[in-house]
This record gives structure tokens, sequence and C-alpha cells, in this order.
């Protein structure tokens, strides 16, 4: 799987570039923009869906990472405002179907990815990057950083791919068995590691990925490297 995941997301860079290109050249936030960056979204979808042979490995990071890349170009420093604005913004050319996230979005009234967006990523400002630079200055490691960021971002969202899989079960699953690695210390402890574990294996019997808040991990490495670049 690890390398199915790698190979996906070395055929997105190409779709990530001509983003960042498309918001150059446009110069704002806007209609014509928000379409652009919806026909080059699809376009590296396709070419995500070859590369796995069908599997959808990043379709949620293509939407996230795709209005940062897009709003990092317009201006460094607003960010998350320039997304959330560009995702405010109805692109016409969008097929019309619901995904899996839309309808189980619908089902539960929960947030999906499209809201996140709107919002400015609060799972990934509120949750994600403060505990990523907590256990950076507990000197946790930056993997196990990582992983903590992951896990606060787990203990407060309504992960579609793990309601769709799991429902209400594994959403209570998900964020209190993250909650308790925390609590325990996080992922950096013997005991964080323990309650980690555990919930591993519950997630496993549920059946239950939680592939959004793997999609905000990524959205909160992506403004810190930034963050650390201006």
């Amino acid at each position: 799987h690890l390398g199915l995941m790698h190979a996906s997301a070395l055929s997105l860079w190409p779709m990530f570039k001509a983003m960042a290109e498309a918001a150059l050249e446009c110069g704002e936030v806007g209609v014509p923009l928000r379409e652009a960056l919806g026909r080059i979204g699809r376009e590296g979808e396709q070419a995500m869906l070859v590369t796995t042979g069908g599997v959808n490995t990043h379709r949620g990071a293509i939407w996230a990472l795709g209005l940062l890349t897009a709003a990092a170009a317009l201006a460094p420093r607003a960010i998350t405002l320039n997304a959330a604005r560009l995702a405010l913004l109805n692109d016409r050319h969008a097929p019309q179907t619901a995904s899996h996230g839309v309808q189980v979005a619908q089902r539960y009234g929960a947030r999906g990815a499209r809201e996140e967006a709107q919002l400015g990523f609060p799972s990934v400002m509120q949750r994600g990057l403060p505990q990523l630079h907590k256990s950076r200055q507990q000197h946790a490691g930056e993997q196990n950083a990582r992983l903590d960021a992951l896990l606060a971002i787990m203990t407060d969202l309504a992960d579609t791919c793990v309601l769709y899989r799991a429902g209400l079960e594994g959403q209570r699953a998900m964020q209190q068995g993250a909650r308790a690695v925390l609590d325990a210390g996080g992922s950096a402890t013997l005991a964080g590691r323990r309650q980690l574990h555990a919930l591993d294996q519950q997630l496993l019997a549920l059946n239950a990925s939680p592939g959004g808040a793997a999609d905000l991990l990524a959205a909160c490495l992506f403004i810190d490297r930034l963050d650390g670049a201006l």
C-alpha cells in the first residue's frame, strides 16, 4: 500500500505545479481561477487513477492541497483565507454527482471537505498545527510530532471516510481513541503507544480508515512548511 500511495503522490506533482501557475496567471481569487483549479484537479485525478489502477488514494488531498497551493501562490501570508474564499466559489463545470464524502456529510450532518475548506481549515489551524508545535517543543521527534498532529485532528473531526465505512460507532471510536493517545502523553511515550495500538486494532476491526484526517494532516504539514520558509 505504501508504494501505491507514493506513486500516486508523485503523479500529482505536475497538477499542483499547474495549479500554482494558474493562480499566478489569474492573479486574484475569482471564478476564473476556481474553475481553472477544478479543471486541473479533475485532470490530476484521472492521472492518479491511471497510476493506481483505479484506486482513489488522494482525491481529498487534491481538493485541500490544490486550494492551498493556489492560495500560497497568490499570497503566502494569507493562505487559509484565500483558500476559503476559493472554496466558497462554485465551479460550473464540476460533476453534479455527489461523492461518498458529500453523501455521508449530508446523512450525518457532518462537516465535509468542502465546508472544512470554506471555514479556513479549522481542524488544521485549531488542532493539527498547535499539536505539531507542542509535540516538537516536547522533543517528541518529527515523526511522532506529525503522528500527534494527525491524532489531534482525529479527536474532533467528523471524518467522512470513517463515517462511510463504520458510521457513528466508528467516529466515536476514532475520536475517543485519538484523545486517549494524546491524554496518555502522545505517540512518543510508552503509555501513548499502547493506546495507539489499541486504537489501531479497534479501527481495523471496524474496517475504518481516517482518510479525511490524513488529507488534513497533509494540509497541516504543507502550511507548516510554508510558515517555516517565510
